[in-house]
């Protein structure tokens, strides 16, 4: 049986199964093992995780903690509110969504915009590697033609972002935070210069990255202590290249340097609690873990965007409640490309958020649950009046060993 316990009732003996948190967060290239040495309870311990899933059919088990089915019925109703209450901040309002462009039309765009992103963040990661000053004026056009994009239509570029490589993944990560950036800030209904502004602290969040030797870098396997003491340095070198490379406004300075910091204080580098940090270093630790989660990379497999979302709502302590409530609005509690059960027995995959409703969005349904066999791909629009089906729930493609479920949502924009 797996549950849920904090972290400070974990004991020798017991199966870790999985820890509650981005895997950024500790140097355990697996989570599934059985815990026997007090030096890894200790790093798990001092890694500012909170609660870990324990296998007490596998190792020692102890009295309380959370099922599967009671924390997901608990994580459901915290994205149901979070999908559909207002956020209960005067200063922050939700603005209405213009009505979207074509998707498909809009995907096209996205394409070559992706490849243009991709480039200049490449150019930008090779010329510091070679001791040059970084220029973030440089990044602003590409920043401008994003916002356009998300302006356009929000799903389109925020669900192409996510098809990269494991070799790709360092500079679109840049992209797709930029992206995520941007589209959080319009929901927040930020102006239109710091929309921009947390548009180009996306870009430029991981710039630091560029001193850890790549053989740290993508390392397939577990780091070293020294490794990810390593890797934990990245945000403080990225704030150094920028204030060198000058001309770089104080809320991207500050973007860079606290994106790995959590509200409880448990983050890095300086462990500052929720009431010091700014609304964009709070934004921008929402999109970088939803972007790294959500893609492939040496050591892990990518979680489906439903799944991802479902996790971080789990991590208590790791996000501001607030921010992280406008990003489910942002990216939807069923986000574009992600694997949904219908009432009806089908699976599909998720087109389109609904326009009125974040519960009812656009499915693609190809697959009958009871027959166990794909059937003719049909597109469903949960919302049109007269539909009785609904989404009862969240599904992993690995699960079901599905392969390339993008063609079904990105068409020919998924073939790069």
């Amino acid at each position: 049986m797996l549950k849920r316990i904090r972290t400070d009732q974990l004991r020798l003996g017991m199966h870790l199964h999985e820890l509650c948190g981005s895997w950024m967060d500790h140097p355990f290239w697996r989570s599934r093992f059985t815990l026997r040495d007090p030096a890894d309870l200790r790093r798990i311990v001092v890694s500012g995780i909170k609660e870990v899933w324990i296998d007490t059919d596998k190792g020692l088990d102890i009295a309380g903690g959370l099922s599967r089915a009671e924390v997901a019925e608990q994580v459901e109703r915290e994205l149901e509110v979070a999908a559909t209450a207002p956020l209960p901040l005067s200063e922050i309002v939700v603005p209405e969504k213009p009505p979207a462009s074509d998707a498909s039309g809009e995907l096209g765009r996205a394409t070559q915009l992706r490849q243009q992103a991709r480039q200049k963040v490449e150019s930008l990661f090779n010329e510091a590697r070679m001791g040059r000053a970084i220029h973030a004026e440089g990044c602003l056009p590409v920043v401008d033609e994003i916002m356009g994009s998300v302006e356009r239509n929000p799903g389109a570029l925020l669900s192409l972002i996510r098809l990269k490589t494991q070799d790709e993944y360092t500079y679109l990560h840049s992209v797709a935070v930029c992206t995520l950036m941007v589209a959080l800030a319009r929901t927040l209904q930020l102006p239109a210069a710091q929309v921009r502004a947390a548009g180009l602290a996306g870009m430029l969040h991981d710039m630091g990255k560029v001193r850890i030797p790549l053989a740290v870098l993508n390392k397939p396997g577990r780091l070293t202590d020294e490794e990810f003491a390593l890797m934990r340095r990245h945000p403080q070198w990225g704030h150094e290249l920028l204030v060198e490379g000058g001309g770089v406004p104080p809320l991207v300075l500050d973007v860079c340097l606290h994106h790995h910091e959590k509200i409880d204080g448990s983050g890095y580098p300086h462990g500052l609690p929720g009431a010091s940090l700014s609304l964009f270093a709070k934004m921008g630790a929402v999109c970088d873990v939803y972007d790294a989660i959500t893609s492939a990379r040496p050591y892990k497999g990518p979680w489906d965007p439903g799944e991802a979302v479902r996790q971080m709502a789990q991590w208590k302590g790791h996000f501001d409640p607030l921010i992280f409530q406008a990003f489910v609005k942002t990216v939807g509690i069923y986000p574009i490309g992600g694997l949904v059960r219908l009432q009806s027995g089908r699976l599909g995959v998720v087109l389109e958020q609904g326009l009125l409703s974040l519960l009812t969005p656009k499915v693609k349904v190809f697959y009958s649950i009871q027959a166990k066999a794909r059937i003719p791909p049909q597109v469903v629009d949960l919302a049109e009046a007269g539909c009785q089906d609904k989404v009862v729930g969240v599904e992993s493609p690995e699960a079901w060993q599905f392969e390339n479920l993008e063609q079904l949502w990105a068409g020919s924009a998924a073939r790069r």
